[in-house]
Parts: structure tokens; sequence; C-alpha cells
């Protein structure tokens, strides 16, 4: 009874978004199914899948900030039910079925294959469980998303990388290091990027990297090396710290007098350290809180079967969902003369965690003390 209730508000809820997406009819569902979803009260049970763990944010920052808001939404009475898919489709896949089979009330996932994960979704949305779409945007019948404005974080990824070449722009060539074809989020990467790069430089080779992994980011670097000549690259897009990292290994073992500017995302403490030290040149911060609230908040109303309005201000389409209620979060271009009043105002990192032994030199003459 109590999944029917909840199966017939979630359908509801979409079915009048789909339809005419006004704010009446987003409220979904007859009163008394309302009622019926209410009932649980804050006993709530919400799944949450995470994609991998070689990216540093989603164990230290996502998984806590979700769990937390969980918990204060729901006076402590909610429980989290999380699960990694460590960058395996076909896992987190048999993670939902789980979910299914543990009767979770919502599921926020962030999909390692956006198309993979569809059929999952479909299965949750049968047995009643409304889907939030977490960071990426899951293909399926999802009820709601949140994530940040992807295509404005590859822009201003190209805007740095510009500012940093000024006259050197078409000196030479720059090498573009992609992401994972699988995540949805690396193609609007890329053409956020290519809207601002194109014909302002030339563009020697480019990568899709597999899985997002450091160590593909480090082969492909290497190889563009060996086809341009180290005097012709004069610098690199790269989409993440993590692939940031692979990718000035790469530049150091080439022989680089003096390393070429390169981007990255998400802020982590390792990339942090590097534009302390003046190796890599910026990356995208991405206040996770604000993204892991929203989240919270819009699965805790699906789970009673309540209105997104007073959460969810914009609509997202996906390859096969229209009108998604979504929150996008704004980015901010990370570069040593914002460390104090980004990362460290927010209390990402303390000045002692970026500051640490061979970097501490750098950081006093920044004024990171």
């Amino acid at each position: 009874m109590r999944r029917a209730a909840i199966a017939v508000a979630a359908t509801a809820m979409a079915v009048s978004l789909a339809a005419c997406g006004s704010a009446k009819e987003a409220d979904g569902g007859s009163d008394s199914s309302k009622d019926a979803a209410a009932k649980k009260g804050d006993n709530i049970k919400v799944g949450l899948l995470l994609p991998e763990n070689q990216t540093a944010r989603y164990e230290k920052f996502d998984r806590v900030l979700i769990e937390k808001q969980i918990k204060e939404l729901t006076n402590n009475k909610g429980e989290v039910v999380y699960a990694n898919a460590k960058q395996d489709a076909t896992v987190q896949n048999q993670q939902v079925e789980t979910m299914i089979t543990n009767k979770v009330d919502v599921l926020i996932v962030d999909a390692v294959d956006a198309k993979a994960i569809a059929n999952s979704v479909k299965k949750a949305k049968d047995a009643g469980i409304p889907v939030v779409a977490y960071d990426r945007l899951a293909e399926g019948p999802i009820d709601a998303y949140t994530s940040f404005d992807n295509e404005q974080v590859g822009k201003t990824q190209g805007e740095a990388l510009l500012k940093a070449l000024g006259d050197k722009a078409k000196d030479g060539q720059i090498v573009m290091m992609n992401g994972s074809i699988t995540d949805p989020n690396a193609a609007l990467f890329k053409k956020g990027a290519h809207s601002v790069l194109d014909g302002k430089v030339k563009v020697g080779k480019e990568y899709d990297t597999k899985e997002w992994k450091p160590e593909n980011a480090n082969k492909n670097m290497e190889g563009a090396i060996s086809a341009l000549g180290k005097d012709k690259i004069v610098g690199v897009y790269s989409a993440n710290d993590g692939m940031a990292g692979g990718i000035i290994t790469a530049l150091k073992a080439g022989g680089f007098d003096k390393l070429p500017p390169v981007t990255g995302q998400d802020a982590e403490l390792a990339g942090v350290q590097r534009i302390v030290a003046g190796e890599q040149y910026m990356s995208v911060y991405k206040p996770y809180a604000p993204e892991a609230e929203a989240a919270a908040k819009m699965a805790v109303a699906l789970a009673h079967g309540e209105s997104l309005d007073s959460v969810a201000k914009d609509k997202v389409d996906s390859p096969t969902t229209k009108g998604v209620p979504s929150v996008l979060v704004p980015v901010v271009s990370l570069t040593q003369e914002n460390i104090k009043d980004t990362v460290i105002k927010d209390g990402v990192y303390t000045v002692n965690e970026i500051c640490t032994g061979k970097f501490k030199a750098a950081c006093d003459k920044l004024g990171l003390k």
C-alpha cells in the first residue's frame, strides 16, 4: 500500500510536469495520495549511488554533505543507504536493483554511464521509487536533476586558458584532454571550451579520456608530446584535476623547461596545491554544498509526494525526458589569486591542509598563512 501510494504520487507529478509545467499542476497527484505518502513522516529511506572513488570529491564531499542534509531535513530519522560503483556501470545497475529490493523511498543517482542507467531508472520508477539525477543527467524517467552549468564550466576553463596564454595564444598549439565519453557532462565541458577556444588557438591534439583516469591522460599527453613536439605545445586544456595531475607528470617527463598553463576542475586538494606551486594554472571550483543540499531537498520532497517548485527553479531536457525540474549551481574559476576567497573561506580546506611541507614556501609567497 505504501509503495503504491508513492507510485501514484510520483507518477502524477511526472505527468503533470511534462504536460503543462505549471506551478499548480506540479503539485501532482490527489490529496489522498499525498496524504498517504506523507504518513511515513521523516522515517524515509534514501538510496545514494555515486559513480566512483578515484576523484576525491565523491567520498570526501558529496556523500558526507548529502548524508548530513538528509539527517537535518528528517530530524535525524531519515536513513541513507549508500553504494559506490567504482566506475563500473554494470555494478551500478546491480546496485539500483538492490535499492529496489531494499524498498528505498527515493533514489539519488550519479550515473557512471548516463545511457546505461536508463533501464534501471525505469525499473525504479515502475517500483514506485522516484529518482533524482545527481551531478550527471541520467537518461530514463528521472524526476529531478541537480548539477552545475556544465557548458559554463567548459567556457570558464577555456577563458582561463586564453587569459594565461595572452599574446602567445597563436604561437603554438594546445592539447585538449576531455573527459570520458560515457559522461554526458564531459560533452558539455567540451562544447563550452570549444565555444571559447575555437578560432583563437590551434588544437594540435584532442582526446576523450577513458574513464577520466589520470593514467590514461598521462599516456595521451605522452603521445601528444611525441606527435607535436614539446616546443609546439603552448597550453593544455584538461577537463579535471585528476587528469591534470597525469598531464603535468607527462610534461615534466617530456623535458619542458617551463610548464605550459594547464586547466582543471573540482578543486581537488592536489590540484589546489599544484596551483599554489605554479604547476597547474587553474581549476573550476564547484561549491558542493548547495548541490548536495538541492539533491537532499528534492529527494525528501519526492519521498513525501510534495511539489518541487520551491526548490527547483530551472527545467532541463535529457535525451529521454523533457522539462526535468532542476537546480543548476554556478561555478568559479580558481587561481592563485582567489584561493583564500573560495576553498579556504568556504571551509573546504584549511591553510594547513594546503600548505604542507614542499608547498609552504609557495604558500608564504601567496600570503596563505
